[in-house]
């Protein structure tokens, strides 16, 4: 059966998952990625360094961002969010950060996050631009699922 979620089930898968894809144009080629994120129940929040996504971003930040649930070829839910790119900066920049860091990294087991007790400890090199923080400003959100 083939069908829409609804808003609930929408707002869950979002709010589930850190995984999904931005999928953006410069006009000529379109350019989709995976990217780690949250969702406030208004906004996605992201980040990202300097390259090709940003630079379209920038120039156009008309955008589309995906995550799809698979089980199987018959079992699987589909979101799609249309939206707006909006870069973030200072107080903003570091409260996005804050919030994306919160969600993202206590699910990480990389070789920069040291834990000691209870509290993470995360080593940025001192030479290193912070990434660029962002939002997703939510213009339509739609979803599908197909399940036996």
């Amino acid at each position: 059966m083939l069908g829409e979620l609804n808003d609930v089930e929408i707002k869950n898968i979002l709010s589930s998952q850190v995984v999904g894809r931005i999928a953006c144009t410069d006009g000529v080629q379109p350019y989709i990625v995976p990217v780690t994120y949250t969702y406030d129940g208004q906004y996605i929040y992201g980040q990202t360094s300097a390259g090709k996504k940003l630079d379209i971003l920038r120039k156009n930040p008309n955008l589309c961002f995906e995550i799809d649930l698979m089980i199987d070829m018959r079992n699987w839910k589909s979101i799609i969010v249309y939206g707006k790119f909006e870069e973030m900066s200072n107080a903003d920049a570091a409260k996005v950060r804050q919030i994306l860091y919160d969600r993202i990294f206590s699910l990480s087991a990389s070789t920069t996050v040291h834990s000691f007790g209870e509290e993470p400890i995360r080593e940025i090199e001192e030479d290193k631009e912070l990434p660029v923080m962002y939002r997703i400003a939510i213009s339509k959100i739609t979803g599908r699922f197909e399940r036996l």
